[in-house]
């Protein structure tokens, strides 16, 4: 519910400040002290509606999923809305942009002088319809899980038949590439690291002649290894140092020697062009290691492409058995839902009687399996389909709805807001409309302008606009005050003692 609402600087209004009440809240006064401005700037409080007040701030006790918007949760929430060069919109003091806070809002609050057809939509009144049917035959829900598992797996299994199915369209052309690229790898047949091998082989080659030419000059030192023993012995000298010397000398040489002999069985011509196929293979995979992956995944394709038609067999086996699984479930809760729907038409029309409305026409037609089954309720007001009735119609049809559905709730429901619901109504008709509102009352938080004394007798909470000079003031009313305001929307400003005994009348019903 909303427990305060704060409002600064808005046309006539200065300061405005209400601690609200649950059920229903009903705002009197004049014509032109305010109420409808009052109205939109609560609105605007939560981003539904706009308006140039200073400051609109309303403070809520409502479950929001705040972590969806970024907001720190907590138990108490401030809606707030700043204009001074621009608007701007904040909850708990964190920056939030309109569009998100009308979309946090709306999960909470309606505004029902709007032509919304959502209460009418399919989902709404199939809602109430199996609430219905739940209260009777608890096996509805059961049946409503089942449903929607085997429709989202028929829905799965479907598209990957398609998908399959497309495939095989151009099976022949994939198969064939599949295998071109595989025999395309398999071809070079790489081996990971063999491009750096060739590549420390072509390196050996080409510095191959200068090498050998540097070990043969070096070599000549061989040629005086006996007369640098024999100055040795003739010096008394130690010669082991110099012997071990030209050992691992000699071993280095002889061994540079093998190497590049070894080379001389090397085909340059050959090393070239395979490194030229590796760095082919190389540009257009990224990596040897990377075309091997890529050689392996066409594999697998190829293996899949040959057993698609195996495949596609059991794929087909699944989708028509689950597609037999949907059309039984579906036609069970059609069946149930059939049943219910002459309970659920007369009780949507003893509501339409008690508001002075024509009789409703409520039909299930066949539709396209949805989520919700393969029903759709079309509901017309006396044959009148609903965006041709009248605008006082079509709101006291969306009460009828509301008083429907709210049977079976047993949650908050939320906030209702109504701009002057019972204009132009009779005393009967008046007075209808506001016992349903009184029970709506019971699950919803109702805001609601009338200018009828039937309406305002019913409020739990009664707030009387008026003005002074050119001020809008706001103020709730005790009892004596709720009968003297309920007179003088009887009788007009000249309140009269049967106007007062009227309206003493109609608020003492309320206790």
């Amino acid at each position: 519910m909303i427990e305060r609402f704060y409002l600064k600087d808005y046309l006539s209004f200065k300061e405005v400040e209400l601690d609200l009440k649950c059920g229903l809240v009903v705002f009197t006064g004049p014509s032109g002290s305010g109420k409808s401005i009052l109205m939109s700037s609560i609105l605007s409080s939560f981003g539904t509606a706009s308006c140039d007040a200073s400051l609109c701030e309303s403070t809520v006790s409502w479950e929001l999923d705040a972590d969806k918007h970024g907001i720190q949760s907590d138990d108490i929430y401030i809606f707030k809305h700043i204009k001074k060069e621009k608007s701007r919109y904040f909850i708990n003091n964190q920056s939030i942009s309109k569009k998100a806070m009308d979309n946090l809002s709306s999960n909470y609050l309606r505004h029902l002088s709007l032509r919304d057809f959502s209460d009418f939509e399919n989902e709404n009144l199939l809602s109430i319809l199996d609430s219905r049917i739940k209260k009777q035959t608890h096996g509805i829900d059961a049946l409503k899980s089942d449903y929607k598992e085997a429709f989202l797996e028929h829905k799965r299994v479907k598209k990957e038949l398609l998908i399959i199915e497309e495939e095989q369209k151009k099976i022949s052309e994939l198969k064939e590439f599949a295998a071109f690229e595989i025999k395309k790898i398999e071809a070079i047949n790489p081996k990971i690291s063999e491009d750096e091998e060739l590549l420390g082989i072509k390196k050996e080659l080409s510095k191959k002649e200068k090498v050998l030419d540097a070990i043969a000059k070096a070599n000549t030192v061989f040629e005086h290894e006996s007369s640098v023993f024999n100055a040795l012995d003739a010096l008394n000298a130690e010669s082991s140092f110099f012997s071990d010397a030209m050992n691992e000398l000699r071993a280095v040489m002889e061994s540079a020697q093998e190497k590049f002999n070894a080379l001389d069985e090397v085909d340059i011509e050959e090393v070239l062009n395979r490194i030229e196929e590796l760095s082919d293979l190389k540009r257009r995979y990224g990596s040897i290691e990377d075309a091997l992956r890529y050689k392996e995944q066409k594999i697998l394709e190829l293996q899949k492409y040959e057993n698609i038609e195996i495949t596609k067999g059991d794929l087909a086996a699944r989708e028509a058995g689950l597609e037999a699984k949907v059309k039984d479930l579906a036609k069970k809760i059609s069946t149930l839902r059939l049943d219910e729907l002459k309970s659920f038409k007369d009780d949507l029309n003893r509501y339409l009687k008690e508001l002075y409305l024509r009789d409703a026409q409520v039909e299930i037609k066949d539709t396209e399996y949805g989520f919700f089954g393969k029903d759709e309720i079309v509901l017309k007001l006396n044959a009148t389909d609903l965006q041709k009735v009248s605008t006082g119609e079509f709101n006291r049809l969306r009460l009828a709805v509301l008083a429907l559905k709210s049977e079976f709730m047993h949650k908050n429901g939320g906030v209702l807001m109504l701009d002057e619901i019972d204009a132009n109504l009779s005393g009967e008709e008046s007075m209808s409309v506001a016992r349903v509102l009184k029970e709506l009352s019971r699950h919803f938080q109702i805001f609601v302008i009338s200018h009828q004394p039937q309406l305002t007798s019913m409020g739990d909470q009664h707030f009387l606009v008026h003005k002074k000079g050119d001020e809008s003031h706001v103020v709730e009313l005790v009892f004596d005050e709720r009968v003297d305001e309920i007179a003088r929307i009887i009788s007009g400003e000249s309140i009269t003692q049967e106007a007062k005994k009227f309206a003493k009348e109609l608020l003492s019903l309320q206790k």
